[in-house]
């Protein structure tokens, strides 16, 4: 097996010792520098003659890729050359995604990923990652013995249950925590060497995969009840066992397992569930933006929340803990959310309240002569016209449910409506940016969950900004590695929403955009990372003795760049 121990020399670039040499050096995605390798390096580990004569420097090949990329199609194939690419050279990857973020974001992650993921055994290529099932998790500590990388830092885990807006996607749910890594290691600076994608392949309820003879995963129901929840334990323990300084991120558990894993596990590992915690950090994040530009208290607001999942549910929690800092009571606070799942505001009796709902569920008479017609269904438009909604947010996965007369009566109840349509794919948007500024005349704060254009109404740009949990997540797994957080409380992750709603400059505030720009997202991650693990350090759940004044060399420090160091024979 090939091995190798990096170095650092006098002027702190990285030095690699490596023990073997040939072809095998060239399928090596962490070391292959393709023909950047120079002739010394060629002639020392004997791949002279097998390489292209001339030698390329880091920056060429960047754009020689970039050129192929700009020659695909169709996003879905520019996504099949990425993933490609990284399977054969993981430092020009990442160096090309760094230089083009804002273009490729979209494409190794949402909303690409999301028809990726679709398509998964019909495009697969080359493994990455662990496929877990309950035919080999009970091998586990072999399975993470055979990684070709033992040092594992930051972990993704999907049952790919919730995928997104379009559900259960059995085995290929794997290319989300593919992507959520690759925003790790290029945004926070993770080294792709210390992270570990899982699919936890429990079966699947979606008859076209069942049915198709390429799926690659088990073709089974989905495990449920004890079996489920004794399968995730068994995962979870090989986990601790083989990677005791890992952080684990849950990724699309659908709706109730998300809740209960998260809560059963959170202080067992240092973990955090992205869905409903990055989901409610970054939406906190842009109505703080938001608030800056329309002057207004956020203890004022009125709150109604399309969809109950694991995503609307946590940015209701979060909104909730953050009336509470600015002092209103646990009641008074929780009053002023409204939650809507497909069968309207959640109150005390009505049927299909799940567990994980009813913190926010309203009592019986909540709604008393609100709609006559069909006193059991609360809709948005009745809370609109009587509950006084003055912030909208949309994390239904259904497209167009904000209907022209919903976001016009909600810029009836205020001066500045804020407007966050937020599910992706961009098919499953709750309502087009641009449609929301000509209803509101203009007056309407917007951000989206899938990248918009910006608009030109009546003259005036307006930047749509993105509420994108990549500028949550790398920063938090970031700051909890660089202490060593034993746990990862929920004062870290207010901590991250509040650093980002900080990080967003006047100049966008005044295009009503109350998200950064996605090409900052290694600053930015490293920012949220410092605060992050500020907060663990002054909550005591910081296990590395760190000193706060020097985490911003020490971040400096730990956050990888991606580009060729030297190799000698080890």
């Amino acid at each position: 097996m090939l091995r190798y121990k990096i170095s650092r020399d006098e002027k702190g670039d990285e030095v690699f010792e490596i023990d073997t040499d040939g072809v095998e050096l060239l399928h090596n995605p962490i070391l292959n520098k393709g023909s950047a390798f120079t002739h010394d390096e060629r002639r020392l580990f004997r791949i002279e003659g097998l390489l292209p004569s001339a030698v390329s420097t880091l920056e060429m090949q960047v754009e020689r890729r970039y050129e192929s990329f700009q020659e695909k199609g169709t996003d879905l194939e520019k996504y099949i050359f990425l993933r490609a690419l990284q399977d054969r050279n993981e430092i020009l990857f990442y160096a090309l995604l760094l230089k083009h973020l804002e273009e490729m974001l979209p494409i190794v992650y949402t909303p690409t990923v999301g028809l990726a993921c679709q398509k998964f055994s019909h495009i697969f290529r080359f493994t990455r990652g662990v496929f877990l099932s309950p035919g080999n998790i009970g091998e586990i500590d072999l399975i993470f013995k055979s990684l070709p990388y033992r040092n594992i830092k930051m972990i993704v885990v999907t049952d790919s249950e919730g995928i997104l807006g379009i559900g259960d996607q059995g085995i290929g749910g794997m290319g989300i925590p593919v992507g959520k890594l690759s925003l790790y290691a290029g945004g926070a600076g993770i080294h792709p060497a210390n992270t570990l994608p899982v699919a936890l392949d429990v079966g699947t309820n979606n008859e076209e995969l069942l049915s198709d003879p390429l799926y690659l995963g088990i073709r089974e129901n989905r495990l449920r009840g004890d079996e489920y929840y004794d399968f995730v334990d068994k995962f979870v323990a090989g986990v601790k066992r083989n990677f005791p300084d890992g952080v684990l991120q849950w990724e699309d558990f659908s709706k109730q397992n998300a809740f209960s894993l998260l809560d059963k596990y959170r202080n067992d590992i240092p973990s955090f569930n992205d869905d409903i915690q990055g989901t409610g950090a970054v939406v906190l994040a842009g109505i703080k933006g938001a608030l800056r530009i329309s002057g207004e208290r956020l203890a004022s607001q009125i709150f109604a929340i399309s969809g109950a999942g694991a995503g609307g549910i946590g940015v209701a929690r979060q909104i909730h803990t953050a009336l509470l800092a600015e002092g209103l009571s646990y009641d008074d606070a929780r009053n002023r959310i409204f939650v809507t799942d497909s069968r309207g505001a959640i109150f005390d009796g009505r049927d299909g309240v799940d567990e994980y709902k009813k913190m926010f569920s309203k009592n019986n008479d909540f709604a008393a002569g609100w709609n006559p017609k069909d006193p059991g269904k609360i809709t948005l438009l009745d809370l609109a016209k009587n509950a006084g909604v003055s912030i909208l947010i949309g994390l239904s996965g259904i497209g167009g449910a904000f209907t022209e007369e919903l976001v016009r009566t909600v810029a009836g109840n205020v001066k500045r409506p804020i407007v966050f349509p937020l599910s992706n794919p961009t098919d499953k948007t709750e309502a087009i940016p641009e449609d929301i500024f000509n209803w509101t005349d203009g007056r309407a704060i917007v951000a989206a969950g899938s990248p918009f254009r910006d608009v030109n109404h009546k003259g005036k740009v307006f930047i749509v900004g993105q509420g994108n949990n990549v500028f949550i997540f790398p920063g938090v797994g970031l700051g909890a590695l660089l202490v060593g957080a034993e746990v990862i409380t929920d004062e870290m992750i207010t901590a991250a929403a509040g650093k980002l709603s900080e990080l967003v400059s006047a100049e966008r505030l005044e295009l009503s955009c109350v998200y950064p720009p996605i090409g900052d997202l290694r600053i930015l991650s490293r920012e949220i990372a410092i605060e992050v693990a500020r907060t663990a350090i002054e909550q005591e759940v910081a296990r590395k003795p760190v000193d706060p004044a020097k985490l911003s060399e020490i971040a400096d420090s730990k956050m990888w760049v991606p580009r060729y160091g030297k190799y000698l024979k080890g």
